[in-house]
């Protein structure tokens, strides 16, 4: 069961930073100025997508570590 999870985040993970990148695509290929109200909402899109991103790397991280200790418990 572990590791089913470890692989359900790691294509979660997977799908957040494809997600972030083609947001920042867009962001780039858009007409719109810097500092306008939809350059902003498409700024916060991309923070919410990558810190989504290093949630998903700290359960990761924590599900290692689980599985560390019961293999040296």
């Amino acid at each position: 069961m572990f590791m089913q999870i470890a692989i359900g985040a790691i294509g979660i993970g997977i799908v957040l930073m494809v997600g972030y990148l083609v947001i920042a695509q867009v962001r780039d290929a858009m007409p719109v100025e810097n500092g306008s109200e939809t350059d902003e909402a498409i700024g916060d899109t991309q923070g919410v997508v990558f810190s989504g991103f290093g949630l998903i790397a700290v359960g990761i991280i924590v599900l290692a570590a689980f599985g560390l200790i019961n293999v040296f418990r």
